[in-house]
């Protein structure tokens, strides 16, 4: 039998051991991990893509997502965020994952977002399969019936196997996981950790593009 507790707390674990926040230059492997090859994006020119990879089903997600909210205000326009969905095969984990998908297929993933966090995790809703995520939709001002057509649809099947693929390529074994640029994951302790190393890694694409640019300038 799947043992809800015991996955959530077995997937959600911390990606790598670091010490507290320092305010000396980064290290590779500890504060960062740097991705070999690096990822593609899919922002344009000048833009730097943040990518979250969590799952509506992991409490350290639930406690990562005000967080995440408040840092990314925090940026600059030239930083977009990327959230990507993991299932790690288990059944109601992928429910969880189509379901971001779905509601973002119908145009309800804006309105219902931070309510489904709520719903599962405040309220100990069990949305844990198409029939309870698709009432709680409707119960809720969505469209159940067009949130279950969205569900098994091509699109969202496509969407969910490019997810898979994309925690594959980033090596993701736990969530939430930050990466910045398709090139670095950002490390830490704790949650805010990882964020003020993505800052830093922020910095660092800003810094390595300026430098390119200026020798590309120098030629």
């Amino acid at each position: 039998m799947w043992n809800g507790k015991a996955v959530m707390l077995a997937l959600c674990a911390a990606l790598a051991l670091a010490p507290a926040t320092r305010a000396h230059a980064q290290q590779e492997g500890i504060d960062y991990r740097a991705l070999v090859p690096a990822q593609p994006t899919t922002v344009g020119a000048g833009k730097i893509e943040v990518t979250e990879f969590f799952s509506y089903a992991c409490p350290h997600c639930n406690d990562f997502y005000p967080l995440l909210s408040s840092w990314m205000a925090k940026q600059g326009k030239d930083v977009v965020l990327r959230r990507v969905p993991l299932g790690f095969e288990r059944p109601p984990w992928v429910a969880l994952q189509r379901a971001f998908y779905a509601l973002q297929s119908t145009g309800d993933l804006n309105r219902l977002d931070g309510p489904l966090w709520q719903a599962i995790h405040g309220q100990h809703r069990l949305l844990f399969n198409e029939q309870s995520i698709a009432d709680w939709v409707g119960a809720n001002g969505g469209d159940s019936d067009k949130f279950a057509s969205a569900f098994a649809s091509f699109g969202v099947n496509t969407a969910i196997e490019q997810a898979d693929k994309m925690g594959e390529d980033y090596a993701v074994d736990g969530v939430p996981t930050v990466a910045v640029d398709g090139r670095y994951v950002a490390l830490g302790n704790e949650q805010p950790e990882i964020l003020v190393n993505a800052d830093k890694l922020i910095k660092k694409v800003r810094a390595e593009r300026a430098k390119a640019a200026a020798a590309q300038k120098a030629k």
